[in-house]
C-alpha cells in the first residue's frame, strides 16, 4: 500500500485532525500547530461511535488505545463535518518496541479498507520515522510543545488538588476553563517563551488555585498509572478520575512530562546498555539535564509556595525503580509504570489504580505483574489492576475500584 503524503501545497488547504488524550495539553498543543501556519483541529468525539468504529476496521486482537484512536479517526470522518478531499490525520510514533510505533500503519489499512485511503496520515515523532514535505517539528515547535507540557501538567495538577474540597462548587472548573484559555492564547502570540515568562505563569497560577476556598478535612488519596492512553483519556478509561471524584476521592495522576522524560531517559541508557551512538546519548543526555532543570524549577516554586503538594522529580522516580526491575525494561511503559506506582506511595498516596488496556501485554507484567513485589516491601500499598477493552463492564471495573476504596477508608 502506497504511502500519501503531506505536501507543502497541502500546508495551506488541508485541515489536519488530532486525536485527544489529555484535553488541557492538546489544546495547547494544537494551538502551536496553528501558529506554525498549520490548519489544525482537536478531535472531541466520544462515546459507543468510537468504539464501534474501531471494532469495525480494526483486527479484534489489537491493543485497545489503538482501536481507540483509529475510531474516533474514522468517526470523524464519517460525521460529515469535514471536506474529505481536504483533511489528513495526525498520529505519533515513539519509535520504541510497542506496537504503539505501529498504529500509523493500522491506521493505513483501516482508512484503506474505508474507502479513505487517499487521505493523508501525518507522524508525529520527534525522531522523525517517518518525512513528510509539508511538515515538520522544528527546533521552536519542539520548545513550545515541552512548555505545553510543563504547563499542562501543572495546570492539571492544581485542578486535582483542588477540586475534591471546593466550598463553592464549579470554582475549580471555572479557573482551569479561564486558564486553558489564557494558555492557549499566550502559546499563540509567543514564538517561544521565555524561561522568565514561564515562571511567571507558574507563579500567577500557583495563586490562583491558592485563593480557591477550599474544606480542610483530607479524602483518600488515589494515584491513577498505567497505559499511557488509558491512564489519561476520560474515552479509554470509562471516565476514572471523575468516578474517582464521585466517590469521595483525591485523584492523582503522574504529569505527560514523565513519560517524555522517560523515552529520553531510555535513548540514553540504550548506550549505556548496548553501546554505539555516543553522539546522539549525548543529545539526548543534554535533554534530559534541560528538562529536569524545568521540571525541578516547577517543583521548587510550589514548595515556596507552601500550599499544593508537588509530584515526584524524576532523577528520584528513576532511582526508585533500583531493586525491583531494571531500567533496560522499556516495552511498553516499561520500568515507569512500576516507578510510578512506588513514587505515589513515597508521596503517601498508598491508593493506586493501575489501568490495563487489552493487548498490552509488557504493561501486564511490568503493572499487574509487579504488585505482589511492591506489597512485600511496602505493605500499605492498596493497588487494584483495572482492566480495559471494548466489551469489558463498567459496573466491574467500578465494583473493584470501590472495593479499593473500602479498603483506603478503613
Amino acid at each position: 500500500m502506497e504511502r500519501v503524503e503531506f505536501t507543502k501545497e497541502m500546508k495551506a488547504t488541508h485541515t489536519i485532525l488530532v486525536p485527544t488524550m489529555l484535553p488541557i495539553h492538546f489544546k495547547m498543543m494544537v494551538e502551536i500547530l496553528r501558529q506554525h501556519g498549520y490548519k489544525a483541529e482537536l478531535l472531541e468525539n466520544d462515546g459507543r461511535s468510537v468504539i464501534n468504529q474501531g471494532l469495525r476496521n480494526v483486527h479484534n486482537d489489537t491493543c485497545y488505545p489503538a482501536l481507540l484512536v483509529i475510531g474516533q479517526m474514522i468517526d470523524a470522518l464519517e460525521s460529515g463535518k469535514y471536506d474529505l478531499n481536504k483533511v489528513a490525520l495526525l498520529i505519533t510514533q515513539t519509535g520504541g518496541g510497542c506496537r504503539a510505533s505501529n498504529y500509523i500503519h493500522l491506521l493505513r489499512k483501516a482508512l484503506q479498507k474505508s474507502g479513505y485511503g487517499h487521505i493523508p496520515v501525518i507522524s508525529l515523532s520527534f525522531g522523525g520515522l517517518e518525512k513528510n514535505a509539508g511538515f515538520s517539528v522544528t527546533v521552536p515547535m519542539g520548545l513550545q510543545l515541552f512548555n505545553a507540557v510543563f504547563l499542562g501538567d501543572l495546570l492539571t495538577q492544581l485542578q486535582n488538588q483542588c477540586l475534591p474540597y471546593e466550598v463553592r462548587p464549579g470554582e475549580t472548573m471555572e479557573k482551569v476553563s479561564a486558564w486553558t484559555d489564557k494558555l492557549v492564547k499566550e502559546i499563540g502570540v509567543r514564538p517561544v517563551m521565555t524561561g522568565g515568562k514561564l515562571r511567571g505563569l507558574y507563579r500567577e497560577m500557583l495563586r490562583d488555585f491558592a485563593a480557591i476556598t477550599r474544606h480542610q478535612a483530607k479524602k483518600p488519596r488515589v494515584g491513577v498509572v498505567g497505559e499511557i492512553y488509558v491512564k489519561y483519556s476520560p474515552l479509554g478509561n470509562n471516565n476514572l478520575e471523575a468516578f474517582l471524584l464521585s466517590e469521595g476521592a483525591e485523584v492523582v495522576v503522574p504529569g505527560l512530562l514523565g513519560f517524555v522524560l522517560y523515552c529520553v531517559y531510555n535513548n540514553m541508557e540504550d548506550h549505556v546498555l548496548y553501546g554505539g551512538g555516543a553522539m546522539k546519548a549525548r543529545i539526548y543526555r543534554v535533554v534530559y539535564d534541560y528538562l529536569c532543570r524545568r521540571e525541578k524549577e516547577i517543583i521548587d516554586l510550589i514548595r515556596e509556595q507552601g500550599v499544593f503538594q508537588p509530584q515526584t522529580w524524576f532523577p528520584e522516580t528513576v532511582r526508585l525503580a533500583d531493586g525491583y526491575i531494571g531500567h533496560g525494561v522499556k516495552m511498553g511503559e516499561g520500568w515507569l509504570l512500576t516507578a510510578e506506582i512506588l513514587s505515589l506511595v513515597e508521596e503517601g498516596v498508598c491508593n493506586v489504580v493501575c489501568t490495563q488496556p487489552f493487548g498490552c501485554l509488557p504493561n501486564h507484567i511490568v503493572g499487574k505483574g509487579m504488585i505482589r513485589s511492591i506489597k512485600e516491601k511496602h505493605p500499605e500499598a492498596n493497588i487494584v489492576a483495572v482492566d480495559y477493552d471494548p466489551g469489558a463492564s463498567a459496573v466491574n471495573q467500578q465494583n473493584r475500584i470501590k472495593l479499593m476504596l473500602a479498603n483506603a477508608r478503613s
